[in-house]
């Protein structure tokens, strides 16, 4: 009887003939046809072409300088070693300093977190009201928002190297955490303000039927919503943040570089032999973290893109 009741369910009756017709529908496409040879193939060729280095990088630092003299660079070592990563790690020399990039790694973490709280911090805030508590002057406002995310970098830098040397904060760590505050917070307002209006007005003015003000609308609706776009604001800004070398460069003095300041002088070291296993660990140490907080949080990162990033 099931075999019966899946043919009749699978079949149907064709009125014109009196005949029992077939399936309907479009055919299954095969597997190995041209057009999946063709993307599945472009796919492999790109994720190989952005991996080689990667791979590159990784043997590398796993490799002795005897091995690494032999001119093979795509062979797997035959002797792994991690001293390369420990040198790179705690006794790599940049000019008088021999202690590696730890020095640097804690500068940077030091400079990102409060970085990264207060601009997202601030910028939801500033979304939030853009988007839903209109106020004179808010299209002037949101319009230089937007130019002040275009502008380039090196055109505010001597102004900025003069603002902190007024306020006694130039070279610091402090005046670093200053400055990558303000340059993200244009772009992360854009997409809170983005995310903010995307999102059902009718709860905003349920809330203030019911007698909800600013901060309460914030915390106890808006805020509980937006984790995809504070998702993608943290991304943002520890990619940026993390891998920035101008600012590093410009704004502080050797005792507090950041991790990518490090980096730079102990691969551009004239002193002593090159070690290229050395310096490849030390350039993977130095992008773990924004590739792991990618990694974690990326589903977010797309969603929040998606939602917060297209609309206006």
């Amino acid at each position: 009887m099931a075999n019966v009741s899946s043919l009749n369910a699978a079949a149907s009756f064709d009125s014109v003939s009196g005949q029992v017709a077939g399936p309907r529908g479009k055919k299954p496409r095969k597997a190995l046809s041209r057009r999946n040879i063709i993307l599945y193939g472009t796919l492999i060729v790109a994720a190989l072409y952005y991996l080689l280095p990667l791979y590159v990088m990784v043997v590398t630092s796993l490799k002795g300088m005897p091995e690494i003299r032999l001119g093979n660079i795509f062979s797997p070592p035959v002797e792994i070693t991690f001293e390369p990563w420990v040198k790179a790690w705690a006794t790599a020399c940049t000019g008088l300093n021999c202690d590696g990039l730890s020095r640097g790694f804690w500068n940077s973490v030091r400079i990102l977190l409060p970085s990264v709280v207060v601009s997202i911090a601030v910028a939801s805030v500033s979304g939030y009201a853009l988007a839903n508590w209109r106020f004179k002057g808010a299209d002037v406002f949101f319009s230089i928002l937007i130019v002040g995310a275009f502008i380039p970098y090196q055109v505010m830098i001597y102004p900025i190297v003069i603002v902190l040397r007024e306020l006694g904060v130039y070279g610091t760590l402090t005046g670093l955490v200053i400055v990558h505050t303000i340059f993200g917070m244009p772009i992360l307002t854009l997409l809170f303000r983005n995310y903010f209006t995307s999102l059902p007005e009718e709860l905003f003015k349920a809330a203030r039927i019911d007698g909800a003000g600013f901060w309460q609308i914030y915390f106890r609706i808006m805020l509980p919503m937006a984790l995809p776009i504070f998702v993608v604001a943290m991304i943002l800004q520890v990619t940026g943040i993390w891998n920035d070398f101008l600012f590093g460069v410009v704004f502080t003095r050797p005792d507090t570089y950041p991790m990518t300041v490090q980096l730079n002088n102990i691969v551009n070291s004239v002193q002593g032999v090159k070690e290229y296993n050395v310096n490849m660990a030390a350039t993977l140490l130095t992008g773990a973290v924004p590739l792991i907080v990618y990694f974690v949080s990326g589903r977010l990162f797309v969603r929040g893109i998606a939602a917060g990033a297209v609309k206006g």
